[in-house]
């Protein structure tokens, strides 16, 4: 769990500093990604990076682990502070979730959002304030 718990924490650092390569070298190459502010699922690395570079054009996101946990079947749970600005600097969010990983050959493979609304249904609420 060391190595994992390591890896998840250089994924959120690097996410934080607007990294696209540091975070998707952490990524398999068909890692599955939910698209909360667009609703949907981002998948292969391309996507994920498309999207992000959207999301990151629209909004300043930043998630800090605060708890990282591993599940039975190796799914790794970390509690984040979510903090999401508009480009303005105007807060739209700030809570605490849940984001659920599924690891494969050391590397994240999945993530989903725990205790949220299936982002297939399209995007979360705080998303729609566009700034």
């Amino acid at each position: 769990m060391a190595d994992t718990k390591t890896l998840i924490e250089q994924a959120y650092s690097a996410f934080n500093k607007r990294d696209i390569d540091g975070v998707l070298a952490l990524m398999t190459h068909d890692v599955n990604w939910p698209k909360v502010s667009e609703g949907g699922r981002a998948v292969g690395k391309e996507e994920v990076r498309a999207y992000w570079t959207r999301q990151w054009g629209e909004f300043d996101p930043h998630v800090e682990p605060l708890e990282i946990t591993e599940e039975d079947g190796g799914r790794i749970r970390v509690r984040v502070h979510q903090l999401v600005k508009n480009l303005h600097g105007n807060l739209l969010l700030d809570r605490e979730i849940f984001h659920v990983f599924t690891m494969k050959t050391g590397l994240i493979a999945a993530m989903e959002i725990g205790e949220e609304v299936d982002p297939a249904a399209g995007p979360s609420a705080v998303f729609a304030h566009r700034s």
